[in-house]
């Protein structure tokens, strides 16, 4: 209830209260509950404090705010510009289009390309592989140098061919320092298994030589007391001097060249007696001796080729020993026989003889 309503009521019934206590010659006795209801009033009139009353609080509300979404990122797709970065393409330096290559055959690709924009490209710039097939190719590679808009470039790039025959293309774009990418071009081939290819050996010539006949002979031991006869012989005579011979050849047509193979055939020679197994052997050697043949040539060195125990039924290689002459530049190639050991002093001739027109050397060499 309002308190100042209750106020006015208070006085009222205080009033009557009064009123039926008027004065009179007995002491005042104060009453009870005159004086409560005084008290109650004053207490009611001196207080500041409001009554308490029963209020319901007001139910709170929420405000729940909607969740904040960030915006999507911007997706920034660089494109080329118009008069920038232009590239043309030239020419292909080199692997043409449609180049044979073998399965695994490495090989380098090189564009020969102009820059006709505006923008100089710097090594900041690369070749970049675009699509297609690699070729085991770099992702990237960067460019060297600077190319000034006007210039032209070589590009090139190091490629594998497929393992797989068929035909192949890659492609591939310049890139700028932004990376922006420009201007495409292409590496085509084609892979092929080889096919089996017979080289033939390169054209052999062939001389066949006879032993010529002025330039060759016999020279006796210095005791023997003589001359040069034409004969060639090679081991003792029947006053048990020793003789050696010596067949010469005409090789100055083979100056230089490459020497196949060379067969010294003595077959058409022949033995008197045995001097094989009386001499100890005939020694076939190669040696160079002045001509014409005389009696300083008979101690001159030469190298022993084989040692002969018969007279021989096929060729002696002689191969190493004609190419070395022939490398000199040597216009003879010359042979000596003569026996092993010493004469075995029976008093009999024992020889191996050979017609120096019968003696071959065949030779087969590069032309």
């Amino acid at each position: 209830m309002n308190m100042k309503r209750l106020i006015p009521v208070i006085l009222a019934i205080a009033l009557t209260l009064s009123a039926c206590n008027l004065p009179s010659n007995a002491p005042a006795t104060p009453d009870l509950a005159s004086t409560t209801i005084a008290q109650t009033v004053q207490a009611a009139l001196t207080s500041s404090a409001p009554m308490a009353t029963n209020t319901v609080p007001a139910p709170a509300i929420t405000t729940v705010a909607p969740p904040t979404v960030a915006p999507p990122p911007t997706r920034v797709v660089p494109t080329a510009t118009s008069t920038c970065d232009i590239a043309q393409f030239i020419t292909d330096v080199t692997i043409p289009d449609g180049t044979v290559l073998t399965p695994g055959q490495a090989f380098t690709k090189t564009w020969r390309v102009k820059n006709v924009g505006t923008c100089s490209w710097t090594p900041s710039y690369a070749v970049v592989f675009s699509s297609g097939n690699s070729m085991n190719g770099p992702a990237t590679q960067a460019l060297t140098g600077n190319v000034n808009p006007g210039q032209t470039v070589d590009i090139s790039i190091n490629l594998t061919a497929p393992s797989t025959p068929g035909d192949y293309t890659g492609y591939w774009k310049l890139r700028n320092a932004a990376g922006v990418l420009f201007t495409q071009f292409y590496v085509q081939m084609k892979v092929a298994t080889p096919t089996p290819t017979f080289t033939l050996p390169p054209a052999v010539a062939q001389v066949v030589l006879n032993a010529v006949g002025s330039e060759s002979g016999t020279v006796y031991e210095p005791g023997a007391g003589q001359g040069i006869p034409s004969t060639v012989l090679a081991g003792d005579t029947s006053t048990n001097f020793l003789a050696r011979g010596y067949l010469s050849f005409d090789i100055s047509s083979l100056s230089g060249k490459t020497i196949n193979s060379a067969t010294l055939n003595l077959s058409s020679c022949s033995a008197m007696q045995n001097p094989f197994a009386s001499l100890s052997g005939i020694w076939v050697g190669e040696l160079q001796y002045a001509l014409p043949l005389d009696q300083t040539d008979y101690d001159v060195a030469g190298t022993g080729i084989v040692l002969l125990n018969s007279v021989p039924g096929s060729g002696i290689d002689v191969k190493s020993f004609v190419q070395t002459r022939a490398t000199e530049g040597r216009a003879r190639f010359q042979i000596r026989l003569h026996p092993a050991g010493p004469s075995d002093l029976d008093g009999q001739a024992d020889y191996l003889t050979c017609n120096p027109g019968s003696v071959t050397l065949t030779i087969q060499y590069q032309p």
